[in-house]
């Protein structure tokens, strides 16, 4: 611990302040175990090539990706006609590859299992039987629908045949043949009841004088 109170704090300050520094060394990491001088400055130059060169590339691929924007641009295409087909070509890459492939035999191989199953045929028998009664069901409801509207049209119909012209005269007809058959019948009772000159002359006297 430093004392400050101490008569020699100045000391160590004096003494660090005349320590020369290089700061060309101090910025350069010491040579990786294995590497001479030489080999570090070979790789160092290499690598700033290759970092100059993917420079180089990135601004070609830019003046690249301007260029192709213009093409889509004249021809028309939006950026969702771009992700559509990228959509479209991901998705075939995902088909080709080994591991869609082998998930799709094995869900072919689980479903051919299923469907084989003792479970999954009387399931299946027990969901037609019910669909069969479904529809057997339904069709007496139309029927009966049917029954129903053919009542209520007849219904309706009956008072506006009524009111017809053709109605109306087969029901006069009717009215005059019952009006004639009542009257023969009447004027028939009368004549049971009244014979004709029974009350008019008086009974003639037989006896002698």
């Amino acid at each position: 611990d430093i004392n400050l109170n101490s008569p020699n704090k100045g000391l160590l300050a004096d003494a660090m302040t005349d320590v020369p520094v290089d700061n060309a060394a101090s910025a350069r990491s010491a040579v990786p175990e294995g590497l001479t001088l030489a080999e570090e400055e070979e790789l160092r130059a290499e690598l700033a090539k290759v970092e100059e060169e993917i420079g180089t590339l990135r601004q070609v691929l830019a003046a690249k990706e301007r260029h192709c924007g213009e093409l889509k641009r004249k021809l028309g295409l939006t950026p969702l006609d771009g992700l559509k087909q990228n959509l479209s070509k991901s998705w075939h890459d995902v088909q080709v590859s080994n591991a869609y492939v082998k998930t799709s035999e094995k869900l072919g191989e689980w479903n051919d299992k299923v469907t084989q199953s003792d479970f999954y045929k009387k399931t299946q028998e027990t969901l037609s039987q019910a669909g069969q009664k479904t529809s057997a069901a339904l069709s007496n409801v139309g029927k009966l629908g049917d029954m129903s509207s053919y009542s209520i049209r007849h219904s309706i119909s009956m008072p506006a045949m009524r009111n017809s012209a053709t109605f109306k005269s087969f029901e006069d007809r009717v009215g005059t043949i019952k009006s004639r058959v009542v009257g023969s019948r009447e004027n028939s009772t009368e004549g049971l009841h009244s014979p004709s000159g029974a009350g008019d002359k008086p009974p003639q006297d037989n006896s002698p004088f």
